[in-house]
């Protein structure tokens, strides 16, 4: 059995609808109420989610955005690309991994409202990181576009657009 496929069944990783597989880890038992949140919130939140998040050579994980800010964590495998388009348009890439020498980050932020798209780096076999989100991740704040919905909003960046979501 692959190193891959042996962290997929030790840690019960499932499909995520952005791409890859993932599996919540922790859930904050204690929440924040919808009137202590902006408005961009829907209901109440827990403080915080963890999960597990892996990347395969044959996915990626496609445009799509939340409310909360995201921090990433590197554990095992190859550096992912993690590109990113604040809501001005403004792009940037950063690399996630344990290169740190090299300008790889073991942990880095989306702030909530940036769009985001992941893939591992050089077509490697798997990346396996962490995600935690603060407030705590719900499906109710999260978009995935189509990529004729995406590139509407940022024609200058057809390209990358083009290969980080689905139709």
């Amino acid at each position: 059995m692959s190193r891959k496929q042996e962290l997929i069944n030790t840690l019960e990783l499932i499909p995520h609808p952005e791409g890859g597989l993932y599996k919540e880890t922790y859930r904050s038992e204690g929440g924040i109420p919808k009137n202590a949140l902006s408005t961009d919130y829907s209901g109440d939140r827990s403080y915080s989610t963890g999960i597990y998040f892996m990347l395969t050579a044959d996915t990626f994980s496609a445009f799509h955005k939340i409310n909360q800010d995201e921090m990433w964590h590197f554990y095992d495998g190859s550096p992912i690309e993690l590109h990113m388009i604040k809501p001005d348009g403004k792009y940037s890439c950063v690399y996630i991994g344990r290169d740190i020498e090299n300008g790889e980050h073991l942990q880095y932020v989306v702030p909530g409202g940036v769009w985001f798209a992941s893939r591992v780096k050089d077509n490697a076999e798997y990346s396996l990181l962490g995600c935690t989100v603060s407030p705590g991740f719900d499906f109710a704040d999260f978009i995935l576009p189509n990529t004729t919905e995406m590139t509407a909003l940022f024609p200058q960046h057809t390209k990358i657009i083009s290969k980080l979501t689905r139709d």
